[in-house]
């Protein structure tokens, strides 16, 4: 059973996950997600000032923020990987938001094969509004590439590492989408509760979308797929979900 935490001060709940993000979020009753997009890629700095900017104009604490969808120039090294969110972490300990080696923050960083990002950048954020009646039915599940997390490398768990056939690829969605399956379960939502599926592959998934992705209701609000790679190196297939209310770009 994933541990389910709150995050009394910021309106929502979150599965426990590795230091850099957690599995998933979920408003608490009384509050909703909101998701909010860049018009284009932010630096990572510039990003984090808007999203504080934009938290302050709402009248929300910096705790309110519940997700970050990033996008990298290119996929890092494990060793790469750790100084990055090292980086973007340190953010989060500033803002008190990050505790005791905890987060609550959702996450989905991936690497546009086309129209790169000069630098790590920011996409889009969530944060948590209050709402009207007891609400609470909105999450976003982080995304996630296949490979099981917190227990050594991602190259020592990645499924069928390398093998981008069409039945490796299978193998590695079957994997992926039991994975977001696992962490809507935590919060209580399944593929019914979801407003927006998103897939980060270079790789043809059309010999199996039909059979592993439409028929078991994971493509009910359709598919985003982005031209993208997974954020470390030999991961070949990445998704997340989310099930929000409202969405919009800022201006």
């Amino acid at each position: 059973m994933s541990d389910i935490l709150a995050m009394e001060s910021g309106g929502y709940r979150f599965i426990k996950g590795v230091f850099q993000y957690s599995g998933g979020v979920a408003a608490l009753p009384g509050f909703e997600i909101e998701r909010v997009r860049f018009p284009a890629p932010t630096a990572l700095a510039d990003g984090f000032a808007a999203i504080e900017a934009h938290l302050r104009a709402a009248g929300r604490p910096a705790s309110a923020l519940c997700a970050c969808e990033l996008r990298s120039p290119e996929p890092f090294t494990e060793t790469g990987f750790e100084a990055f969110n090292r980086v973007y972490a340190g953010t989060l300990e500033r803002w008190g938001i990050l505790r005791d080696g905890i987060n609550p923050i959702a996450r989905t960083n991936v690497c546009p094969e086309v129209d790169k990002p000069a630098g790590p950048s920011f996409y889009a954020f969530s944060y948590t509004l209050p709402a009207a009646g007891s609400a609470g039915g909105t999450f976003i599940a982080s995304g996630s590439g296949e490979a099981p997390e917190g227990n050594g490398s991602y190259r020592e768990n990645a499924i069928c590492l390398g093998d981008t056939s069409p039945q490796g690829l299978r193998e590695k969605a079957r994997w992926v989408l039991g994975e977001m399956e696992r962490r809507m379960k935590a919060l209580g939502f399944d593929w019914s509760n979801a407003t927006g599926t998103h897939l980060y592959t270079v790789y043809d998934v059309h010999s199996f979308l039909e059979d592993e992705i439409v028929r078991r209701g994971a493509m009910r609000a359709g598919l985003g797929w982005h031209f993208a790679r997974p954020p470390v190196r030999d991961l070949d297939f990445e998704m997340d979900v989310r099930g929000v209310r409202r969405e919009r770009v800022l201006a």
